[in-house]
């Protein structure tokens, strides 16, 4: 079932939202060669603690054990936080976030370079912010939930950038993962019609490489198949008759936000 969310519920999940985008910025001096990514968990669950009534929504969902999912690298989402994962220079990292507050979820991702990275990863992150970018645009009311993926594909055309297929973006509210899904490819009209009260967490994920992945033994951590870098871009964004309305807030001290 596809939710419709009043003007005052809008407002409530965009709380939750604005507590994700300060944390995005707080992180931004903790991203640092040498930290562990069980570091910058902990970092995120105390940030997140600080506000009356927010906890980590991911935190024990379907048995995650972080507060975050935390992928470096190849890793596309659900990475664990760990103590033997030390980042290093060059290195990109995908904070993965959820808050929970006074009932309602807000959901968001941003992909930190690790000091200075080449080129290649740099294109990537450039591409996947622009595709987030993009599918928000799409996000009006009389598109469908396919112009949101054809946004995507458009955007990465000729940039020798995979689209993760195998993953979506889904609807958000008194649940974090909520109908209708949001894949990151699709034809323009096709998908369920997008209606004024609507709220989505669009997540386009992009590699270098390969857009078919898998899941490592640990049953959480999923990979690209050939090793290649990914990033991933997320906002819980809500349709309203005024266009989008972004409820995860822009980082604003963040290199490469959107």
């Amino acid at each position: 079932m596809i939710h419709l969310r009043t003007a005052r519920e809008i407002d409530a999940i965009a709380e939750g939202g604005a507590i994700i985008g300060r944390l995005f910025e707080y992180l931004t001096d903790h991203v640092q060669p040498g930290v562990t990514t069980q570091q910058l968990d902990e970092r995120v669950e105390a940030f997140i603690g600080e506000h009356q009534g927010a906890v980590p929504a991911f935190k024990g969902l379907y048995g995650f054990p972080g507060a975050a999912c935390i992928s470096v690298n190849e890793e596309i989402v659900h990475g664990i936080p760990k103590d033997s994962m030390v980042l290093s220079e060059g290195d990109i990292v995908t904070v993965d976030v959820g808050v929970r507050l006074n009932g309602w979820c807000s959901d968001s991702a941003f992909t930190f370079a690790v000091g200075e990275v080449d080129a290649d990863t740099q294109r990537l992150l450039d591409a996947t912010r622009g595709a987030l970018h993009a599918a928000v645009e799409a996000s009006v009311v009389g598109n469908h939930v396919g112009d949101l993926g054809a946004a995507v594909m458009a955007s990465v055309e000729g940039q020798g950038i995979g689209i993760v297929r195998d993953l979506v973006g889904h609807g958000i509210g008194r649940e974090v993962h909520e109908e209708p899904q949001v894949p990151n490819v699709g034809r323009p009209g096709q998908g369920p019609a997008l209606r004024a009260g609507m709220v989505l967490a669009i997540e386009p994920m992009l590699s270098l490489g390969t857009d078919r992945i898998r899941t490592r033994s640990d049953r959480w951590t999923v990979v690209t198949t050939d090793g290649s870098r990914a990033a991933h871009f997320e906002h819980t964004v809500a349709i309203t008759a005024d266009g989008p309305q972004i409820l995860t807030g822009a980082v604003r001290e963040v290199p490469n936000a959107v």
